[in-house]
């Protein structure tokens, strides 16, 4: 059975989302994909056939656009991959990250009978018992839920998340599809590794079911209103905890507009310059100060208060930092400010995490002049004329030049930080991101150099230290006896020979199966030319009708195949 094959489970469901997947696939253009991987079983005879024809469409379109036209008619979870990629430049290249990017997660809303059951099954009680009042009309509906306006029947007003009937089901059906579709791309392409088809799969997994989870949700709003307790100008909604579940969320409801909407700014009478150097200094304070940050700053999740605040909303995506890569980043923008490649260098070396079989020095010599090439320009420019989107951009495409793996929460911070900046420049033409980074980076850095931080970062080496000396021992020991005893293996792993063989095998089943239908029209040619094999049929003998047929039958089939795979 096929899906034994995937090790997917044996569910109408499931089978059915396969062949869905495959057949959308197919009609974007990606057959030769399919087959690759294996999953042509899965096309009805007859759509293989009227899979030719589209070559117009395709035409009109690049890859990296019929991928997203793909992914959008897929749905809710192809779309969170592929914003979830479109962060991911270092691994899908630009061209697909900047076509993910166009993608929206806007869908119709959910019939408001759905919310009522749904709050009834998460609280054990009817709409009417919790809310004075409730807007059957959604103000926002996604892929994964939407929101509703309401008041609680203490007069809080309020705005409620709900997930979306049988999503999560859907989602785990779909990762279950994704994981074994990254399985067999490894097994059947095996230079797709470099992409890390798996990594992928399981950081998109990871995130999504984070996303699910409104009670993780909820965490993270109170962890970041604490964080925010002493600033006047942030205000985080406050969470209802005995009115929160995984299905939903109810949160304080900020009166406010979206943070590009300039007009009703102007309108409120909110000076614009202010409000974008505290929308930006709160953000540097989450990414330098705090090691936490919201990873979702598009403009629908700020708001512009009343009274002047910023408010932010929707903490299903956030980023964690450690203190190391803290300090890196604020390394960093102090070798920009100062001009100092080779304290860059370094910066983007530990960011980087350089991988174990490049050369250091070579590879350091190269990257510093990529780096000279670009940031020379910089010498005569002051602080505030250094275009930061331009700079990130640029240092993005040289670690992926250079095969840096850029970890994924320093992506979410560029994502984060290029938002930021084109909310900034919206706001306020005159912005600029570089001035304000530059005393968050100078605060951490003495951070980094106070007494008390030398000593602990002293006491962690000192443990390693002494770590290393106690496990040398026994591990050079236990080396010498596999040696000893010949037991010290050594793994190859020839590249490329599962798709050699896999094409030897194709070729050699290709030649086999020409030969049987050479076979079939010559028996038939006798058949004919002898005066036997039946009632003549068209002046030819009816067996030699039937094999002349199956055999041209068997021929265009062959040929469909061969076009198909684009290697004629």
């Amino acid at each position: 059975m096929p899906i034994s094959f995937l090790g997917l489970r044996r569910t109408y469901r499931s089978v059915n989302r396969i062949r869905q997947v495959v057949n959308v696939l197919l009609r974007h253009g990606f057959g030769a994909f399919i087959e690759q991987i294996n999953l042509q079983r899965f096309i009805p005879i007859g759509k293989r056939f009227r899979a030719f024809g589209h070559w117009p469409y395709l035409e009109k379109h690049t890859i990296p656009e019929r991928l997203r036209m793909a992914f959008t008619e897929l749905g809710p979870s192809f779309i969170k991959l592929a914003q979830i990629l479109s962060s991911r430049p270092d691994l899908i290249t630009k061209a697909f990250a900047d076509e993910f990017k166009k993608l929206q997660d806007e869908v119709p809303p959910f019939p408001f009978e759905d919310v009522m059951n749904i709050i009834r099954e998460e609280f054990n009680a009817p709409l009417d018992d919790i809310f004075m009042e409730f807007e059957k009309t959604p103000v926002a509906a996604a892929s994964i839920a939407q929101v509703h306006r309401a008041t609680l029947n203490d007069g809080n007003k309020v705005v409620i998340k709900i997930q979306r009937p049988d999503i999560k089901g859907q989602i785990e059906t779909d990762i279950d599809i994704l994981r074994n579709i990254a399985r067999l791309m490894l097994r059947y392409i095996p230079e797709s590794q470099f992409y890390n088809p798996m990594g992928i799969v399981e950081e998109f997994s990871k995130t999504v079911r984070k996303e699910l989870n409104f009670i993780e949700e909820g965490r993270n709003a109170c962890r970041f209103r604490g964080n925010f307790s002493d600033n006047p100008n942030i205000c985080i909604p406050k969470i209802f905890p005995d009115l929160l579940s995984e299905r939903v969320i109810v949160m304080e409801r900020l009166e406010g507009v979206r943070i590009d909407n300039i007009k009703a700014i102007d309108e409120m009478g909110i000076d614009r310059k202010e409000l974008a150097r505290v929308g930006v200094d709160a953000y540097f304070k989450m990414m330098l100060e705090d090691g936490f940050f919201h990873a979702d700053p598009h403009p629908g999740n700020i708001f512009a208060l009343q009274d002047g605040r910023i408010g932010l909303v929707d903490f299903g995506i956030v980023g964690w930092l450690t203190p190391d890569i803290m300090e890196s980043i604020a390394n960093a923008f102090l070798a920009i400010v100062n001009k100092d490649f080779d304290k860059l260098v370094d910066e983007y070396v530990a960011l980087g995490l350089v991988s174990e079989d490049v050369d250091i020095e070579t590879f350091r010599a190269e990257f510093k002049a990529d780096l000279m090439e670009f940031l020379v320009p910089m010498y005569g420019l002051t602080l505030r004329e250094i275009n930061f989107p331009e700079y990130l951009d640029t240092i993005t495409h040289l670690a992926i030049k250079h095969n840096l793996k850029i970890p994924s929460d320093l992506l979410l911070v560029n994502k984060a930080m290029l938002i930021l900046d084109s909310i900034g420049r919206e706001l306020d033409p005159d912005f600029n991101f570089m001035s304000i980074a530059e005393p968050y980076a100078s605060k951490l850095i003495r951070k980094k150099y106070s007494p008390s931080r030398i000593i602990e970062r002293a006491r962690k080496q000192m443990v390693e230290l002494g770590d290393f000396f106690v496990t040398t021992p026994k591990q050079l020991k236990l080396l010498l006896r596999k040696a000893l005893k010949d037991e010290l293996n050594i793994k190859i792993i020839p590249v490329g020979l599962d798709r050699l063989i896999r094409n030897i095998d194709r070729a050699s089943n290709r030649v086999a199966f020409s030969v049987v239908i050479a076979a079939i029209i010559i028996g038939s040619s006798i058949l004919n030319l002898s005066g036997i094999g039946g009632r003549p049929l068209f002046g030819i003998s009816s067996l030699g009708v039937i094999g002349f047929t199956v055999a041209f039958f068997f021929g265009l089939w062959l040929l469909i195949s061969i076009l198909k795979s684009g290697r004629l």
